[in-house]
C-alpha cells in the first residue's frame, strides 16, 4: 500500500504479506502488526528485487501527484491469473458494476437521457490496464462500460419509486426500485450477462406448455450500496410492503416480478473488513420500529408506503406494460386435453384480445406460425391460465382455432397466441379456404334417360308415372365424384343417393317412397320408374346426397347437395255420379237444387265438362231448370215442378236425372212435392155490393189458392179485411195457416154522428204475402135512432159550464161540487128525455147511492173534493141498453190551501255508510193543513231553512230549489267520526219543523282482520310445540275497518301439511257480531317459514284475509341432552380430587342454555353393581361450583370433588330437573378408583391388645397367630401389589430407662418376616421365662423394610401387657377387652358431637352471606330510586315485579320500526342473520338512507365461515346471497375509532356544518358485536351522514382538499358518491313505504333496558329474602336440636364411659390417655379438629361427607341426627372390637 495525503511531504509504504503473517505466527509475535516506511516522493532506492522492479515505474509518477494511493498486489495465484486474462470484459464489467455510482454519480449512467446534465462526480475516473508481453495493451475505463448490469437496469426501467428508510439511531438507507415493463411478447427485464437466465426457445412443440417464470426469476429485488460502492454479498430479497401479496392486489402479482432495486445506506451501518457483506443492515431494515417514507420530488413524505407503493405499481403496469389485453370473459373451464392434471385447471376463456394494437376475437380467420402443419382457422376462443375475472393485461396464453374449412376438417386445435401469424391478410386466408371448399359436392345433375320427365311445380292426374331418373354428383369444379375427398386425418367416406317421395297432408308430411342408390362405378346413380302415384295432394321428390355409413344428410355441420321436385297430383275425367243431399221441401213453382257428385276412375271428386247438359223426367209435372255450375261440386240449378196437387200435404213423384256421355249416367230419386205459395185470393159471397146496418158485423168465406190453383196454407197465413170511408172502422182478420181457408168477422161496424147512408169499401188481403192481390167489396152503412150522445154541464151562478169528456177541473182541496146536469142525445144530434127506465141505466162512480128523481130532471149527485192533492178524482158517468155502451168522465183535481206545515222526505235508503255522504237526497216541501204541498212557494224561501243533528259534518251540505217540484233539495249529508247507529236530522222553516232519522252502519264485510296482532306483515316467531303468545280472534270489516256484524260467514284456516296446529283445524262460524274465536293454538312443525291462511266467503266472494307467517324455531330453552366434558385420560387415585367435569345443557337448536340456576345441575355417583345402568337408591349427589367468571355462562363446573376412598368401579352421572317430575340425564361416565400413595402399614383387622405370660404353655406366650399386615394408602385401601421387602418385628418399652426387654422364641430380640404383593404373614411367641417386668405394657413394633418406596412408612404398633402369672394374665386379658369397646364408643360419640358443632358453624357462615347479600341488594336497589318496607317486604317485591314488568311490557308493545324482512333460521351456531337484522338505528332519517344505500346487501347472509355460506348456498338453489366473514380481508377495513376527514391529528382542518357523522357510529348491535363491525366496515367503509344536500357539497369541496372524501349520505335521502357524482333517481332515496319494510329496526327504548336492570335487581333481592329467611330458620332448628333431653342424654353417656375407661386403664396399669380416640380413630386417618373452631371449607365437607353416608349428605340436619342416633343405638360390641369402617344407611 503506497499513499500520500495532500498535506503531507512523506510518502508512506506499507506491506502485508501472507508470508509475513505465517512467519509471525510460529514466532508468537503479533500477527497484524507492521511496519510502516516514511520515505520521500519518487526514492525507489529499497526496491531491490527483479521481481518488485515495476515498481520504479510507479514511483517514478509520484513526482507529478500532490496525493495519491496506489495498491499493489503480487503473489496472484495462476487460476486467478488465467481468470483475469481469459475473461477481462467479464470483471471489468463487474468492477464497473460494483462502483458504478462513484463513475457515473447518483443518478447512474443514464445513455437514454435527452439533456444529459454534466455531473460534478465526472473527475473520478477508473481505468483499468493490462499489459501481457507480446500482446497489444487492453486499456478500460470504466466510465466506458455500457453493459453493466446498473447501466442495464437503469436504461431499461420506465419509471421508480423512491424511498428513505429511518432505522433506530442514526442510520438512514435512500432506495429506489425500478419497473421494467413487459413489452408485447418478452419482458424488458434485465438478463445478468454472466448468467443468462433465458434461451430463446421459438420452435417450442406446439404441445408443450411452459410455466413462464417471472422476468426477475429468483434473484432478490435489492442490491445494497454501502458510501456509494456495491457490498456484493449482501441483497435484500424485499419488504413487507413490495413483497408479492397473497391475495390479489391492485396491479398483477406478475408485475412484482418486474421492478428491481437498489439500496443506498450511510456510514452508520457496519460492513465486513473485506467490504463484501453488510453486518446487520437487514434486521434493522425489517425492525418494527424502521420507519419508511416516500421522496416524490425531492420532497420527503409521510404516508402509508404499501399503499403508495401498490398504486405505483399498479400505474406503471397500466402505464407502460404493453401486454396482451384479454377482453370479453367468457368464464372459467377445466382443460382435459392438458397432460398435465396439475394444468388443466383453471383456465379462463376470453371472446378477444388486444395485441401489438390489433384485435383478435372468436371469428376471424387466422394462419399460425412455425407449427408443422400450417393451420388456417377461425378463432374458437383464447384461454389464459389462472382464475381471472372480467379484461385484464396478461402474458402467454392459447388460443384455440377451428381448422377452415370446417367441412374437411372438422376438428379444433390449441395454439400460443405467439404463433399467431400477425403479418398474413384475410384476403390470402379466405383464398386458400376457398381453394379447399371447391373441392367438396356442389350440386346434383338429374336426367331422365326413359321419359316422363318430371318438371317442378308441375300438376299431374292421379295415376301418371313418373319416369327412371339418373343421377351425378358434382363440386364447384363441376367434376363428377363418388366420394368425399380425402383428408390428412382419415379415409375419403363414399356418398350415396337417397331419393323420397313426400305427400303434403293436413295431418302432416307422410314419406310415401324411399331408395337409396349407390355408384355403381361403371354406371351412375340410377332410380325406376314410379306408377304408384294416385293420392291427390301436393307431393315433393327430394334427392339427396348422404354419407355411407351413417346416413348423414351434413357434413362438419355444411348441408351435402340435394335437389327437390315440387308437384300436385290431381283428379282425373269424370267417369260415374251420384245425387248429393236434396234440400226439403219441395213445393209447386219454388225452384229447387239438385247436387250432383263426379268421380274419377279412382273414386276422386271430379269436375262436369261443359259439354254434358242434364235432362230431368217425372210423370205428372212439367219441370224445367235454370243452369248447370261446373266445378268441384256440380250443381243443377233453379229446378222448378208445376201440376195438379189434391191434398196439403202434399204427392209423391218419381225424378230421373241423366248425364249423358257418362258409363254410369242416370240416376232415378223419389221427392214429395207440396203445394206452392199462395199467388190469389177467392172471397164469397161474389156481389160486389153489400147492405149492412150501423152497428152489425158482417161474415166472408175466403180461400187462399197457389199458382196451379190448389188450396195452400202456410205459417203466418193471416188474412185481413180493412174497412175504408170513416175513422174508426174495425178491422178483421182471420188465420188460414192450418186449411188454407175459413169465414172472416169481426166486431160490428160503427160510424159516429152518422146522418144518412154512407158508404164504405171493404179491401180484403194478406199482408204478408205481397204477390197475392186484394179482393175489394162496396159496402152500404144505414145510420141508428139510439143513444148517441151523454152532456154534463156545471152551474157556475146563472150561467152553465159544460164538462167535456174527460175534461180535468182544479177545485180546492176538501170543498164540494153542486149543481152537475147531466143531458142524453141520439145520432141526429136529438135531445132524448130521460124516462125511468132510462134512468135505470144511467150509473156514476162518485157515490153508490143516486137519487132517481133528480136524475129524471137531469142532476147529478154532488161531488165531494179529495184532502189530498195527489188524490185526483175521476168522476165516471155511464149509460149502458142493448144497444149502445156510453160515458161521460172528468177529473177534479185538488188545488191545495194555504201554508200550514213542512214535511221531509228521503228520497231512497235511509242507511249511510261511515266516512260517506248519504247518497239519497232529501227534499223538504210546505204543505197545508192535509198535508198538499204550496204550490206558490218560490226559491227565496231558501233562507229560511235550517238543518242541524249530532255529529252532523255541514261541509259539503247542499241546499238547492227545485223549481220542478218547487222543493228544497237537502244533499251532503256526511257525519264525522263518531258511533254507528241511528241518528236525528232535524230541518226547521220558519216557525215550522220536522225531523228524519238516519241509520250510520258499516259497509258490507270486504276483510278479515286478527284482533290485536299488530306487524302481521313479518313473520311471526313461535317456537315449536309452544302456544302462539295470544288467541286468534278474527272480525269481519269494511274497507275502512269498521266491525262488520255479519253472522254464519264461515271462516276456515289453510296450513301446510307439515304444520300441525292444536286444537286441529276446524271451520267456524261469524257470532252476530261477526267475529270467531280460534283460540290459542300451539304449533308444531319443522324449522323454517310457514304460513296459515284465513279463507272466508260472503255472497260467493272471497274476502281479503290476512296471512300469518310463522317462523317456526327450535325450542332454545328445550333442554335435550347435557355436553360433559372432562380430562379423559385423568387418573382417579382415592380419596384425591376428580378433574373438573364441565357440564352444559344443550338445547333443541343444538345452543347452550344459559340462565340455568346451577342448583338444578347435579352430579350423582355410585358404586357400580351388577344391576346394569340402573342408578340405585343410595347414590351421592354433589352440586355444581361457583363459576370463576361470566365468560364461560352456561357451563357448569363440578371442581374438586373428592373421588371416594374405596377403591373399586363407580358409575357418575349428570342430571338436569327439568322440573318436579322429569330429569335430563347425561350418558353414564365409568372410572376406576385406583389406590392411593402408601402410608401405612396395618392388619386386615385391629387384634385385641394381648396380655401374655412367659410360662411355658405356648398359648399364653403367643403374642399373635396369623396376623397379615398390608400396606395401606391413606384410606385403608391394599395398595402396593409391586412392593418387595421385609417386616422387622421387636419389641419396645413406653419408658426409655427400661432396659429389662422381653425376647422372642429363640431368646432374639428381632425377627424378619419376608413381605412380597403388599403383605406379610406374622406369628411371634414370647420366649419361654423371657425376661420382662410383670404388669408392665411393652409396644411389639413391625417395621417395614421397602427399598421401592422413596418415603419410609410408618411402623405398626401393637401395646401388650407382659404378666409373670398365669391367671394374673386371664383377669388382665378380659379388662383388656373391656377398655378396647369403650375406647371404640368414645371415639364415634365425640366424631358425632364435632360434626354437629361444625354444621351449627357453617351454617351461622350462611346466614352472614346471606345478609351481606341482602344488604348490598337493598342498596344497589335505593340508587334506583327504588325503597323497601319493613314489613310484608315479599308481597311489596312482588307487586312491584308485577308492576315493572307491565311498565316494560307497554314500553315493547309501543309502535316503532322493524324490518319486516323475515330473516334466515339459524339452524347453524355460524350464521350470524341477515344483514338487515344485525344492525338497528333510532334515527328514522339516518334508517331510511342508510337502509336505502345498502338496499342490495340487506338481504345477503352473514355467516362465520365459508362451509355454512355454502350450506346455504346449497340449501336455496343460489337463490340466497351470502358472505362469509372468513373470506374479509380485515387489514382494509376501516378503523371504528378513526376521527372524520376533517379532523387531522386532532385538529380541526374546516367548521363543517350539517353535523357530519360517520354512518357506522349510528348503528347499534344487540349482539356479536365485533363480528357486525367486521360485516359494517366493510359494507359502509367510511360513509358519512350529513343533514341536506347544500351542507354535503360544502364538506366534500372542503374534505377534498386535504384528503380523500368517502361517500356522503343526507338524512333528506340524497347520496354523493366517493367519486363526486350526485343526483339522479338512482342517488335518491324513496320514501320508507316504498323501501317495503327492507329497513335497518329501531332498537328498545332506553326506558325498557332501565326496567329490565330493575326487574333483575328486585328479583335476586327477593331470591336473597328468601334464602336469609330459610338459612335463619335451619339455624333456629339447629341449636334447638342441642338442647333436646336426647342430646343432653347422650352427652351424659359420654361422661360415663371415659370414667369406666379412666378406671380399667388403673387396673391394668396403663397409663390413662386424653388421646385415646386419636389411636382409635388412626386407621380413619381422621383430623382432631378440637384446637380448630371453624374449619376450613373443604375440610368440613371432607369431613361431614366420611361420617354421612350419600342418604344423609342431602338430608336436612334433623334427620342426620335421627339417622346417627339409630346408629349409635345398632352398634353391635363385635363392631366396637373390630376396625372400625364406614357404614351404608
Amino acid at each position: 500500500m503506497i499513499s500520500k495525503p495532500a498535506d503531507s511531504q512523506d510518502v508512506h509504504e506499507l506491506v502485508l504479506s501472507k508470508e509475513d503473517f505465517e512467519k509471525k505466527e510460529k514466532n508468537k509475535e503479533a500477527i497484524y502488526s507492521g511496519y510502516i516506511r516514511n520515505r520521500k516522493p519518487s526514492d525507489s532506492t529499497h526496491i531491490t528485487s527483479d521481481d518488485e522492479r515495476f515498481l520504479r515505474n510507479l514511483i517514478l509518477e509520484e513526482r507529478d501527484k500532490e496525493s495519491f494511493t496506489a495498491v499493489v498486489i503480487t503473489g496472484v495465484q495462476p487460476d486467478h491469473m488465467q481468470y483475469l486474462k481469459n475473461y477481462f470484459h467479464l470483471w471489468t464489467r463487474q468492477l464497473a458494476h460494483i462502483y458504478h455510482y462513484y463513475i457515473h454519480g447518483p443518478k447512474g449512467n443514464e445513455t437514454n437521457a435527452v439533456t444529459k446534465d454534466i455531473s460534478p462526480f465526472n473527475n473520478i475516473d477508473i481505468q483499468i490496464s493490462m499489459f501481457e508481453k507480446g500482446k497489444v495493451p487492453k486499456i478500460v475505463n470504466l466510465r466506458e462500460i455500457k453493459d453493466d448490469m446498473q447501466t442495464l437496469y437503469i436504461n431499461t426501467a420506465a419509471d421508480s419509486f423512491e424511498f428513505k428508510a429511518h432505522v433506530e439511531g442514526e442510520g438512514i438507507v435512500e432506495g429506489i426500485i425500478r419497473y421494467h415493463p413487459f413489452l408485447y411478447d418478452k419482458e424488458t427485464y434485465p438478463d445478468d450477462p454472466c448468467f443468462p437466465s433465458k434461451l430463446n426457445d421459438d420452435d417450442d412443440d406446439e404441445d408443450c406448455f411452459i410455466v413462464e417464470k417471472g422476468a426477475r426469476g429468483k434473484r432478490p429485488i435489492f442490491e445494497c450500496f454501502w458510501n456509494g460502492r456495491l457490498i456484493p454479498y449482501t441483497t435484500v430479497e424485499d419488504f413487507e410492503w413490495c413483497a408479492p401479496p397473497k391475495k390479489r392486489g391492485l396491479a398483477p402479482i406478475e408485475c412484482y416480478n418486474r421492478i428491481s432495486g437498489a439500496l443506498f445506506t450511510n456510514d452508520k451501518f457496519q460492513v465486513s473488513t473485506n467490504k463484501l457483506t453488510f453486518m446487520d443492515l437487514e434486521l434493522k431494515l425489517k425492525d418494527k420500529n424502521t420507519l419508511f417514507t416516500r421522496i416524490f420530488n425531492g420532497q420527503e413524505q409521510r404516508m402509508k408506503i404499501d399503499r403508495e407503493f401498490a398504486l405505483w405499481l399498479k400505474d406503471c403496469h397500466e402505464k407502460y406494460d404493453k401486454q396482451i389485453k384479454f377482453t370479453v370473459f367468457k368464464g372459467i373451464t377445466t382443460r382435459t386435453d392438458l397432460p398435465s392434471k396439475r394444468m388443466q385447471s383453471p383456465w379462463t376463456m376470453y371472446a378477444a384480445i388486444e395485441w401489438d394494437g390489433k384485435t383478435y376475437k372468436t371469428g376471424q380467420l387466422v394462419k399460425t406460425v412455425k407449427t408443422l402443419p400450417i393451420f388456417y382457422g377461425s378463432i374458437e376462443k383464447f384461454f389464459l391460465y389462472g382464475d381471472h375475472d372480467g379484461d385484464i393485461f396478461a402474458t402467454g396464453g392459447e388460443v384455440q382455432i377451428a381448422l377452415e374449412p370446417q367441412a374437411l376438417y372438422a376438428e379444433m386445435k390449441t395454439v400460443p397466441i405467439s404463433k399467431l401469424d400477425r403479418t398474413v391478410s384475410d384476403k390470402a386466408v379466405k383464398k386458400y379456404i376457398e381453394d379447399e371448399m371447391a373441392r367438396l359436392p356442389d350440386k346434383l345433375s338429374v336426367t331422365w334417360p326413359e321419359g316422363d320427365e318430371l318438371l317442378p311445380n308441375e300438376t299431374r292426374f292421379a295415376g301418371t308415372p313418373i319416369g327412371a331418373l339418373r343421377i351425378e354428383i358434382l363440386n364447384k369444379k363441376g367434376e363428377a365424384m363418388q366420394k368425399l375427398p380425402g383428408t390428412s386425418h382419415g379415409g375419403s367416406k363414399k356418398l350415396l343417393v337417397e331419393l323420397k317421395v313426400i305427400l303434403h297432408s293436413p295431418t302432416g308430411n307422410k314419406e310415401i317412397i324411399s331408395h337409396i342408390s349407390q355408384h355403381g362405378g361403371k354406371w351412375p346413380y340410377w332410380f325406376k320408374k314410379m306408377e304408384n302415384l294416385q293420392k291427390l295432394g301436393n307431393y315433393t321428390l327430394k334427392l339427396q346426397v348422404v354419407l355411407n355409413e351413417s346416413n348423414a344428410d351434413t357434413y362438419a355441420g355444411r348441408p351435402l347437395p340435394s335437389k327437390t321436385f315440387k308437384f300436385t297430383i290431381i283428379e282425373g275425367k269424370p267417369e260415374k255420379f251420384s245425387v248429393g243431399l236434396l234440400e226439403l221441401p219441395f213445393r209447386v213453382g219454388v225452384p229447387f237444387n239438385i247436387p250432383l257428385e263426379l268421380q274419377d276412375e279412382f273414386g276422386h271428386a271430379t269436375q262436369l265438362t261443359t259439354a254434358m247438359k242434364p235432362i230431368l223426367e217425372a210423370s205428372g209435372l212439367s219441370l224445367q231448370y235454370g243452369e248447370v255450375t261446373a266445378g268441384t261440386k256440380c250443381i243443377i240449378k233453379g229446378v222448378t215442378a208445376k201440376g195438379c196437387i189434391n191434398s196439403c200435404q202434399g204427392k209423391n213423384f218419381n225424378l230421373k236425372v241423366t248425364l249423358p256421355g257418362l258409363k254410369e249416367d242416370t240416376q232415378i230419386f223419389k221427392i214429395r212435392l207440396q203445394p206452392g205459395p199462395p199467388r190469389q185470393l177467392k172471397v164469397k159471397p161474389d156481389s160486389e155490393i153489400l147492405k149492412i146496418e150501423n152497428g152489425t158485423a158482417f161474415p166472408f168465406q175466403v180461400e187462399v189458392l197457389d199458382e196451379s190453383g190448389n188450396i195452400t196454407a202456410q205459417p203466418k197465413l193471416i188474412v185481413h179485411c180493412k174497412f175504408l170511408g170513416a175513422s174508426n172502422l174495425p178491422v178483421y182478420s182471420v188465420d188460414c195457416s192450418n186449411a188454407g181457408t175459413n169465414i172472416l168477422t169481426g166486431p160490428v161496424i160503427h160510424v159516429q154522428n152518422i146522418k144518412k147512408d154512407q158508404l164504405l169499401k171493404a179491401r180484403i188481403e194478406i199482408l204478408s204475402c205481397k204477390d197475392v192481390p186484394p179482393v175489394e167489396k162496396i159496402i152500404k152503412l144505414l145510420p141508428s135512432s139510439h143513444v148517441a150522445r151523454l152532456q154534463i154541464l156545471s152551474m157556475d151562478g146563472q150561467k152553465a159550464i159544460q164538462i167535456k169528456h174527460q175534461d180535468e177541473i182544479n177545485w180546492v182541496a176538501g170543498d164540494v161540487m153542486h149543481n152537475l146536469i147531466f143531458q142524453m142525445y141520439d145520432e141526429g144530434e136529438r135531445e132524448i128525455h130521460i124516462t125511468p127506465a132510462m134512468a135505470e141505466k144511467i150509473k156514476v162512480n162518485w157515490t153508490p147511492r143516486i137519487n132517481r128523481e133528480q136524475l129524471i130532471q137531469g142532476l147529478l149527485p154532488d161531488v165531494k173534493v179529495p184532502t189530498s192533492v195527489k188524490d185526483v178524482r175521476y168522476c165516471l158517468i155511464t149509460y149502458l141498453d142493448d144497444h149502445v155502451s156510453l160515458e161521460s168522465a172528468f177529473t177534479v183535481r185538488p188545488l191545495p190551501d194555504e201554508p200550514k206545515h213542512i214535511k221531509c222526505k228521503l228520497k231512497g235508503p235511509n242507511t249511510l255508510q261511515m266516512g260517506e255522504e248519504l247518497q239519497s237526497e232529501i227534499d223538504i216541501m210546505i204543505t197545508d193543513q192535509y198535508g198538499n204541498q204550496v204550490q206558490t212557494v218560490t226559491s227565496a224561501c231558501l233562507n229560511s231553512l235550517g238543518v242541524s243533528g249530532p255529529g252532523l259534518d255541514k261541509s259539503n251540505l247542499k241546499i238547492t230549489w227545485q223549481e220542478s217540484t218547487l222543493t228544497m233539495r237537502v244533499k251532503g249529508i256526511r257525519f264525522k267520526p263518531c258511533l254507528l247507529g241511528s241518528k236525528e236530522l232535524c230541518f226547521a222553516w220558519r216557525e215550522f219543523s220536522d225531523f228524519l232519522r238516519v241509520n250510520l252502519t258499516a259497509g258490507s264485510p270486504a276483510k278479515l282482520q286478527f284482533v290485536d296482532w299488530p306487524e302481521l306483515e313479518k313473520p311471526v316467531a313461535v317456537i315449536n310445540g309452544r302456544e302462539l303468545q295470544k288467541p286468534l280472534i278474527v272480525q269481519l270489516c269494511d274497507q275502512w275497518g269498521n266491525p262488520s256484524p255479519e253472522p254464519n260467514v264461515k271462516i276456515s284456516l289453510i296450513k301446510g301439511n307439515n304444520l300441525k296446529i292444536v286444537p286441529s283445524n276446524q271451520q267456524l262460524k261469524t257470532d252476530e257480531n261477526g267475529r270467531a274465536n280460534l283460540g290459542v293454538i300451539s304449533i308444531h312443525a319443522p324449522r323454517g317459514e310457514h304460513t296459515l291462511q284465513l279463507k272466508a266467503l260472503h255472497n260467493k266472494t272471497t274476502l281479503d284475509c290476512p296471512i300469518i307467517t310463522l317462523n317456526v324455531l327450535p325450542d332454545p330453552e328445550k333442554p335435550v341432552c347435557l355436553n360433559v366434558k372432562y380430562d379423559k385420560n385423568a387418573s382417579f387415585p382415592a380419596g384425591g380430587t376428580f378433574p373438573d367435569f364441565m357440564v352444559s345443557v344443550l338445547s333443541e337448536d343444538d345452543n347452550i342454555i344459559k340462565n340455568i340456576n346451577p342448583a338444578r345441575i347435579s352430579m350423582k355417583m355410585w358404586e357400580a353393581q351388577s344391576s346394569g345402568t340402573r342408578i340405585p337408591v343410595d347414590v351421592t349427589t354433589f352440586s355444581c361450583s361457583k363459576v370463576k367468571d361470566d365468560k364461560e355462562d352456561g357451563f357448569f363446573y363440578f371442581r374438586d370433588k373428592v373421588v371416594p376412598e374405596r377403591v373399586g368401579t363407580y358409575s357418575i352421572q349428570f342430571t338436569f330437573a327439568m322440573d318436579k317430575t322429569n330429569m335430563l340425564s347425561s350418558d353414564q361416565i365409568i372410572v376406576e378408583v385406583v389406590p392411593n400413595d402408601p402410608v401405612r402399614l396395618l392388619p386386615d383387622s385391629l387384634p385385641a391388645t394381648p396380655a401374655v405370660s412367659n410360662v411355658r404353655t405356648l398359648t399364653s406366650r403367643t403374642l399373635v397367630k396369623d396376623l397379615y399386615l398390608h400396606v395401606m394408602d391413606e384410606y385403608n385401601n391394599r395398595t402396593g401389589i409391586d412392593l418387595v421387602g421385609r417386616i422387622i418385628a421387636k419389641i419396645k418399652s413406653p419408658s426409655e430407662d427400661d432396659t429389662e426387654i422381653p425376647q422372642f422364641q429363640g431368646k432374639v430380640s428381632t425377627i424378619e418376616f419376608p413381605f412380597d404383593r403388599g403383605s406379610a404373614e406374622i406369628n411371634l411367641v414370647l420366649a419361654e421365662n423371657s425376661p420382662g417386668r410383670d404388669s408392665t405394657e411393652y409396644i411389639l413394633v413391625f417395621e417395614p423394610d421397602l427399598p421401592a418406596l422413596k418415603k419410609p412408612l410408618e411402623p405398626y404398633c401393637l401395646s401388650f401387657m407382659f404378666y409373670n402369672d398365669f391367671k394374673k394374665q386371664q383377669q388382665m386379658a378380659t379388662l383388656t377387652r373391656e377398655r378396647d369397646q369403650l375406647s371404640q364408643s368414645i371415639g364415634v360419640y365425640r366424631n358425632w358431637f364435632d360434626t354437629t358443632n361444625q354444621l351449627v358453624t357453617e351454617i351461622k357462615c350462611q346466614v352472614k352471606e346471606a345478609e351481606t347479600r341482602e344488604t348490598h341488594l337493598k342498596n344497589e336497589l335505593r340508587k334506583h330510586q327504588i325503597e323497601l318496607p319493613q314489613t310484608n317486604t315479599l308481597q311489596y317485591v312482588d307487586s312491584l315485579i308485577k308492576q315493572k314488568m307491565l311498565d316494560q311490557e307497554r314500553v315493547m308493545k309501543q309502535p316503532r320500526r322493524t324490518c319486516t324482512l323475515p330473516n334466515y333460521p339459524k339452524g347453524n351456531q355460524d350464521i350470524l342473520g341477515k344483514i338487515a337484522h344485525l344492525a338497528q338505528i333510532e334515527d328514522n332519517e339516518a334508517a331510511k338512507v342508510i337502509s336505502w344505500h345498502l338496499a342490495s346487501d340487506m338481504d345477503c347472509v352473514v355467516t362465520l365461515t365459508t362451509e355454512a355460506a355454502r350450506s346455504i348456498f346449497d340449501e336455496t338453489q343460489g337463490r340466497q346471497q351470502v358472505l362469509p366473514l372468513d373470506s374479509i380481508y380485515k387489514k382494509t377495513l376501516p378503523d371504528w375509532n378513526r376521527p372524520l376527514p376533517h379532523l387531522r391529528n386532532g385538529k380541526i382542518f374546516f367548521r363543517p356544518v350539517g353535523n357530519p357523522v360517520f354512518a357506522r357510529d349510528l348503528l347499534t348491535f344487540p349482539d356479536n358485536v365485533d363480528h357486525c363491525q367486521t360485516v359494517f366496515g366493510m359494507l359502509l367503509g367510511d360513509t358519512i351522514i350529513i343533514d341536506n344536500l347544500d351542507a354535503a357539497n360544502h364538506y366534500r369541496k372542503e374534505v377534498v382538499k386535504i384528503t380523500h372524501c368517502p361517500t356522503l349520505l343526507t338524512r333528506e335521502g340524497d347520496r354523493i358518491r366517493s367519486n363526486g357524482k350526485f343526483g339522479g333517481l338512482q342517488n335518491k332515496a324513496p320514501p320508507m313505504d316504498k323501501l317495503r319494510g327492507m329497513v335497518f329496526g329501531a332498537p328498545m327504548p332506553k326506558l325498557y333496558s332501565t326496567f329490565s336492570g330493575q326487574i333483575d335487581l328486585l328479583q335476586q333481592y327477593r331470591a336473597a329474602v328468601v334464602k336469609l329467611d330459610n338459612v335463619n330458620k335451619d339455624l333456629d332448628l339447629h341449636l334447638q336440636s342441642l338442647n333436646t333431653p336426647e342430646m343432653q342424654k347422650k352427652k351424659q353417656e359420654l361422661a360415663e364411659q371415659e370414667k369406666s375407661l379412666k378406671l380399667i386403664e388403673q387396673k391394668l396399669g396403663m397409663t390413662p390417655s386424653d388421646k385415646v380416640t386419636e389411636s382409635l380413630l388412626q386407621p380413619h386417618h381422621m383430623l382432631d379438629m378440637s384446637d380448630t373452631p371453624i374449619p376450613p371449607k373443604r375440610m368440613r365437607r371432607e369431613t361431614v361427607k366420611k361420617l354421612y353416608s350419600s342418604e344423609e349428605w342431602i338430608s336436612s340436619p334433623t334427620k342426620k341426627q335421627q339417622q346417627q342416633q339409630q346408629q349409635l343405638l345398632q352398634i353391635s360390641p363385635s363392631e366396637l372390637n373390630g376396625t372400625p369402617r364406614k357404614r351404608k344407611a
